[in-house]
């Protein structure tokens, strides 16, 4: 299947520009079945460029994520597709036969393959946005995997952005392409059912195809209100912000959050959020609380976060772009993972003693690797970097 069959498929909500050489932009909508948010505002905007018939310069894409689970309403039908995206899962889903794969296995496959014909296919820069939204009451906002590309775009946005979420999380769809060194952002637009869900997303999207200059400006007649939209919703909450902790579910565990709870919601330590096996369970620190669980589906109770100081963010910056972290590989229980250097296998102790805040202003995530041994992995060392280096917003002063 070639380009030219994808527009006719149903998992492509709208596709244009066919051809056209410049940016191609891809947005996902429904990775989870009960968030439907996403794919009613692309819906919208594809309706108006069809009748409006805008100038555009490169490739859009809208795609239909888990098309099942969105018939049926639910989080997913035998497995988390957004939790899925590993090199290893995907290999073991290619080795099994069609008919033994599960429902989430075929939507990956699916997937899989539409995203490899887009990029063999059209021309970058490649930009990927994946529409959710959440259970609990919540600002809009942005998640990001900590790469330069990444933060310097979703800085153009009226609405905070979320810092380290793969750290946190194995296999969701946009960390998969982030690996391959494309820039990928996660739009949270509001809670599942809420109208102006779907309105933060048509903003979201608007302002996307007109930042990444797929479409003018000057063609989008409300591009000023979309702004407001956004920064409106999101009561002028503009910081970047990180996780700290989050706190997991088993499908054996009994879960209950307590009622009211709502994203970036200041809690005190020692605060009773939920009940899990009949236990309590208390904030640990004082922060604010991130994606409360008001569903029942999911691997994720909750997540506490706090603000990212704007200096650190400044110094992270600085650091990446002369490569201090080509230092680390000296300090004593710290090595290079491998040749290239783009991985380090950090002792446990030696974790404890080099705070994550410093492994994180140079760009690296952990992943426990076994009791002894941390290894953390920099975004930067795989971002394709020269793809988006002559776009206006790469070296705009005001991106963080």
């Amino acid at each position: 299947m070639g380009v030219g069959e994808i527009a006719a498929d149903a998992r492509i909500i709208g596709h244009f520009g066919k051809g056209n050489v410049g940016p191609t932009v891809i947005f996902f909508g429904g990775i989870h079945g009960n968030e439907p948010s996403g794919n009613k505002a692309m819906e919208v905007v594809f309706f108006k460029l069809k009748e409006e018939k805008p100038p555009i310069r490169g490739t859009l894409y809208g795609i239909r994520g888990n098309i099942p689970a969105l018939l049926y309403g639910k989080r997913y039908l035998d497995q988390d597709l957004n939790r899925m995206w590993t090199a290893e899962n995907i290999k073991k889903i290619k080795e099994k036969d069609q008919k033994e794969r599960h429902s989430e296995e075929k939507e990956l496959m699916a997937l899989y393959k539409l995203l490899a014909i887009i990029l063999e296919e059209e021309s970058g820069p490649f930009y990927f946005i994946d529409f959710h939204t959440t259970s609990s009451r919540t600002l809009p906002f942005i998640t990001i995997n900590d790469a330069m590309i990444n933060r310097k775009f979703s800085s153009l946005f009226p609405v905070p952005t979320i810092l380290g979420i793969e750290e946190y999380l194995e296999g969701p769809l946009l960390s998969y392409i982030n690996e391959q060194g494309y820039l990928s952002l996660g739009f949270e637009s509001g809670q599942h059912i809420e109208k102006e869900a779907v309105e933060n997303s048509i903003s979201f999207m608007w302002l996307t195809l007109v930042y990444s200059e797929l479409i003018p400006k000057k063609s989008v007649k409300d591009f000023n209100a979309y702004f407001r939209q956004l920064k409106s919703a999101a009561l002028n909450e503009l910081r970047f912000f990180e996780i700290l902790y989050r706190h997991p579910i088993l499908s054996t565990h009994h879960f209950k959050m307590l009622p009211g709870f709502k994203s970036f919601q200041l809690v005190k330590r020692g605060e009773l959020l939920a009940y899990q096996n009949n236990k309590v369970v208390l904030a640990q620190k004082k922060a604010r609380i991130f994606m409360p669980l008001y569903q029942n589906q999911g691997e994720e109770g909750f997540f506490l976060i706090r603000q990212i100081p704007q200096l650190a963010l400044w110094l992270s910056a600085i650091f990446r772009k002369i490569k201090f972290d080509a230092l680390l590989g000296l300090l004593p229980g710290v090595s290079w993972a491998d040749r290239e250097k783009r991985t380090l296998m950090v002792n446990r102790k030696t974790a404890r003693i080099l705070a994550k805040p410093i492994f994180h202003l140079l760009g690296y995530r952990s992943r426990r690797v076994n009791e002894r041994d941390i290894l953390m992995s920099n975004r930067e060392y795989t971002a394709k970097n020269a793809m988006y280096a002559k776009t206006w917003w790469y070296n705009n002063k005001k991106s963080v």
